[in-house]
This record gives structure tokens, sequence and C-alpha cells, in this order.
């Protein structure tokens, strides 16, 4: 069982030096099953909206073209990003572009609250990811690459806010990882 620390690393453990080195990548378990639930929304709008005009006579070609857009629209709102770290990398791709930041050059870190937490990371090159923390706690590989650069940025003294939301988040994803530790042994 290999350490904690190698969980980011590449090959051999070769040393990531930069955001596009060969380390290899870790992505988002759940992605693909977030993916296949907001098309299965639209398309269930989509559906509804088409029998309802059906049922009561008045299907048309324009209207059914207005309900495809709105179920398209509701698709490109629900579309998840897809989160992915590597060596010293962290990167949130949407559905037109990806954000990527340096995890060894974070410069600050912080909560957003609102309807929905979101994680606002910035690095010292201008980078800039939001990501929900949920995405930590159900997928602790991409913790720890985070939790990686960010001891690094600390250390190099770049790191000048968000040593309190980046424990949180760790004390969090510790507790379910032990949480499924504990269910997976039966001892819950």
């Amino acid at each position: 069982m290999g350490r904690r620390d190698d969980v980011c690393r590449g090959p051999f453990d070769a040393p990531a030096d930069g955001p596009d080195s060969a380390a290899q990548a870790t992505n988002d378990r759940d992605w693909t099953q977030e993916l296949w639930s907001s098309v299965r929304c639209g398309g269930v709008l989509l559906v509804l909206l088409l029998l309802v005009d059906w049922g009561t006579g008045r299907l048309a070609l324009w209207r059914a073209a207005l309900w495809l857009a709105l179920a398209g629209l509701l698709f490109v709102v629900l579309y998840p990003a897809r989160v992915s770290a590597g060596g010293n990398w962290l990167a949130s791709r949407r559905l037109v572009r990806e954000y990527r930041v340096r995890t060894d050059l974070l410069v600050s870190v912080r909560c957003l609250d609102g309807i929905s937490q979101r994680l606002l990371l910035r690095d010292a090159l201008g980078g800039r990811v939001e990501i929900d923390p949920e995405v930590f706690v159900r997928n602790p590989q991409l913790w720890f690459c985070l939790d990686e650069g960010a001891r690094k940025a600390a250390a190099d003294g770049s790191l000048l806010c968000g040593a309190t939301a980046l424990q949180r988040i760790s004390r969090r994803v510790d507790q379910e990882t032990a949480r499924a530790v504990f269910k997976a042994s039966g001892l819950e």
C-alpha cells in the first residue's frame, strides 16, 4: 500500500515540476453519473412539455423547438464541472472552458457561502478555480493532491489566507473517509 503522497505522483514517483508535467491525473469518480443525471433531467422536462402540448392539442413545430431550447438550457445549467488533479495542479472543466490553478503556488483559499457552498482557489499566476467542497469529500484522492500542494504553498509562504478553510475541509474529508472505512469493515 502506497503512501498518501503517492496518489498524485506519476510513474516511478517522478516529481511533477509544472502544471503540464506527465504526472498521473486523478479525476472526479462521480462526474459521469452527474452528467447522466443532468441529461435525464433535461430529457424528462422535454418529454413532459411535449406530452402536455400533445394532450391539449396545441403541439406545433415552433412550440416543440421552444421546449427543446428550454430543455437544453436546463442541461447547460445542470452540467457538472469535471474536476481533476495531478502533480501541483487542480483543474475544473466546465462545458466550454477549463479553469486551472497551481496548488503549490496558491495565494488564497476562500469558502463562498450562498445557495451552494463553493471553494475559491487562487494562485500566484492568476489562475482561479471555483469548486464544490463536496467533490473533495467524495474523492479523497483529489483532496490529497490539493492538500499536498497547499502544504507546499504554506511552507513557501505564498498561501496568505485560507488555512482555516482548508482545515475545515480536511476534517470533513477525514471524517467521511473514516466513516466509509468503518462501514466497509462492518464496524459501524
